[in-house]
């Protein structure tokens, strides 16, 4: 079965022991916790789409680790007038495992 959710402004397909980055969540390592906005659930032909949220699917998943993503460079210039300046940028993260996806029977 398949899915596909919204976390913090992201869509992501999943499937059952997927492990996805989503942007920080307030929870505790090792946590579980309910994705609700289910915008999509499908198992083979049958496709469930939602306007905009699938009804009574809710996919599960385990909170595995925080962390910090790779460095992105940010450059700005002004060209002829000796202004440069560089930054990087580390975007925080929480890493999930997917352990269940259920969907409301028709």
């Amino acid at each position: 079965m398949i899915s596909i959710v919204e976390q913090g402004g992201f869509q992501f397909k999943v499937a059952e022991g997927d492990t996805i980055n989503v942007p920080l969540i307030n929870a505790e390592k090792g946590e579980e916790i309910t994705l609700d906005r289910v915008l999509l659930v499908g198992k083979g032909e049958d496709v469930e789409v939602g306007t905009p949220v699938v009804e009574g699917a809710e996919v599960k998943a385990k909170v595995i680790e925080h962390g910090k993503g790779e460095k992105i460079l940010v450059m700005k210039k002004k060209r002829r007038k000796d202004y440069k300046k560089k930054n990087g940028h580390r975007q925080d993260y929480t890493q999930l495992q997917i352990t269940s996806i259920t969907a409301r029977d028709k």
